[in-house]
């Protein structure tokens, strides 16, 4: 089932949050709303549970307006940062709820929660208090919760920012083989962008009530449009373009910058404000010697050892350029005040100002 925002338009405090909002999330896609807080990605979440009305505009399942229908008659799943959980009711119990709900019969509601307990690594835990249990393990019932009852629509409001490191690692992957498995229509809501990246078909990226880009994990990262979505995802290296000279000999377009002249590959048009982006993995460190196009002198100011990654801050004329090497592959460490060269790929992005 897709899903569709249409002309949506909400005020809080007499400012507008969204202005003719549209937005189509394909069915059975996992679709994440990504960005920073106070964008509106969880008040998007909340109109598609039913929790929050748009002072304009329609909201479709499908082919059916949902706009005015209340929440549980939506046919909705959430899963929530907090997990949700009643604290005086079992695992099990707490998962039959929304079955119950529904008018399923004692039995066949057991039989379906025990069965999605399993799914998740918790039927042994049936028995138990919530409070009993882990925080990764509160989430795993949270999620059975909101599977057990076949929603049309699966909504996930940032479940794994109260979770450690491995934990989330974990709980992500166990979350998108179950959306996969179910096939149903996930819209997935994080300021993370590893999580947004790790596992998604697609991603939204939200700025102050603004979509300013949609499209695969990959074409998000390695083509993003403007330099908020550069920034945001992936924190690019981000160089003010000045102007465009002839193209190289090659046929490179060769682009002026306060650091030197770098090459691109890269067809879209030059715009007041337009900077290059560039992968802090894709820049390369050269020993110093005669600058060439696509070469930027610096000095390293900063080195950061990261185990498999080592990162280094490389002050130039155009600010500082973050560099990541992996670790093994380097010749030799350099050294805080080290000059070098750092050599530009010609798969830098031209991105927008807006």
């Amino acid at each position: 089932m897709h899903v569709s925002f249409e002309s949506i338009h909400q005020t809080y405090g007499g400012q507008s949050l969204f202005k003719q909002l549209d937005l189509v999330i394909p069915s059975g896609k996992f679709f994440t709303l990504l960005g920073p807080s106070g964008c509106g990605k969880t008040t998007l979440l909340r109109m598609l549970g039913g929790f929050v009305r748009p002072d304009g505009g329609r909201i479709l399942f499908g082919g059916d307006d949902v706009t005015d229908i209340p929440v549980h008659r939506r046919g909705v799943g959430m899963v929530f940062q907090d997990y949700a959980l009643f604290p005086d009711r079992s695992v099990l119990a707490n998962v039959c709820y929304g079955l119950a709900a529904r008018n399923v019969s004692r039995d066949a509601a057991a039989d379906r929660a025990l069965a999605m307990l399993e799914r998740v690594g918790l039927k042994a835990y049936a028995d138990r208090a919530p409070a009993a249990l882990s925080g990764g393990q509160r989430q795993r019932v949270a999620m059975a919760r909101a599977l057990v009852i076949a929603p049309r629509l699966l909504l996930l409001d940032e479940p794994l920012s109260a979770l450690d490191v491995k934990l989330r690692v974990e709980l992500r992957s166990m979350i998108r083989d179950l959306q996969i498995e179910a096939g149903i229509t996930t819209v997935f809501v994080t300021h993370d962008q590893e999580e947004a990246l790790a596992m998604s078909d697609f991603i939204a990226v939200m700025d102050r009530g603004r979509i300013v880009q949609i499209g695969s994990p990959g074409e998000i990262y390695t083509r993003p449009r403007t330099v908020f979505a550069a920034d945001f995802v992936g924190s690019a290296n981000l160089i003010p373009v000045t102007e465009e000279l002839a193209p190289d000999a090659d046929g490179a377009r060769r682009l002026a910058t306060p650091a030197g002249v770098i090459l691109t590959t890269h067809d879209a048009p030059l715009q007041p404000g337009s900077r290059l982006a560039i992968r802090s993995e894709e820049v390369s460190l050269i020993d110093t010697g005669p600058a060439a196009n696509g070469q930027v002198a610096g000095t390293i100011e900063h080195v950061e050892f990261r185990g498999s990654v080592t990162g280094y801050t490389v002050r130039t004329a155009a600010g500082a350029i973050r560099v990541d090497v992996w670790t093994a592959q380097q010749k030799r460490p350099r050294a805080r005040g080290e000059s070098v060269m750092l050599g530009m790929p010609r798969t830098a992005q031209i991105v927008e100002a807006g």
